[in-house]
């Protein structure tokens, strides 16, 4: 079975991506499951660089094919902020309810027509020789007043999607991995993984 990793310390992050590619012929390994593993600053000015440079440092360090993503709330209104921030938006080791806090707080008197916003993922999968594939995903919605749901983690439980009257913290865990930016960018990844596989390319 080939083998690939995946560079991401976020255990929902894992959880998604593995049972996403679950049907996938390959072994996905967490690069946690090491005792050693690269920490990737991401200071790139965008998803793809964040993306690229976390599958690239990885795939370098393993010797081993890597995929990697970069995730974000983008809001309209606030000219696309929280954006590459997303994760760190309310400061450095802030949880996601701070930065659901946050967000909230910069959108007290917004009217619901101009509360849209979209989640957007870009996925990096890289080889130790340099070889680099990316794929991105984007779910549209708007952000609640007020956060709902238990489910889901980050921006979740304030993301609304009006098709399903739900916010991505009320849906189900298969629902959400039907539909969310991240299973899109993985859809179109899968299909890279399997093209290489198909061309018998070093994986």
């Amino acid at each position: 079975m080939k083998e690939i990793v995946l560079a991401t310390g976020n255990r929902h992050k894992r959880e998604e991506i593995k049972s996403i590619l679950k049907d996938l012929d390959i072994k996905i390994i967490p690069m946690t499951s090491f005792a050693d593993y690269p920490t990737t600053i991401e200071d790139g000015a965008t998803f793809e660089e964040n993306a690229s440079k976390k599958a690239r440092e990885t795939a370098e360090f393993f010797r081993k094919w890597a995929i990697a993503d970069d995730s974000g709330l983008e809001v309209d209104c606030l000219n696309g902020r929280p954006g590459i921030y997303s994760a760190r938006y309310a400061g450095e080791n802030c949880s996601y309810e701070d930065n659901n806090k946050k967000l909230l707080a910069e959108l007290k008197g917004v009217p619901e027509e101009k509360r849209t916003a979209n989640f957007r993922t870009v996925i990096a999968v890289a080889s130790p020789d340099g070889r680099l594939f990316l794929a991105d995903g984007k779910i549209f919605g708007t952000i609640k007043k007020y956060a709902a749901g238990t489910d889901g983690f980050g921006y979740d439980p304030v993301f609304y999607i009006p098709e399903y009257g739900k916010t991505f913290a009320e849906i189900s865990y298969e629902i959400k991995n039907s539909l969310s930016h991240r299973a899109k960018a993985l859809q179109k990844i899968k299909k890279i993984i399997k093209n290489l596989s198909n061309l018998q390319l070093s994986f």
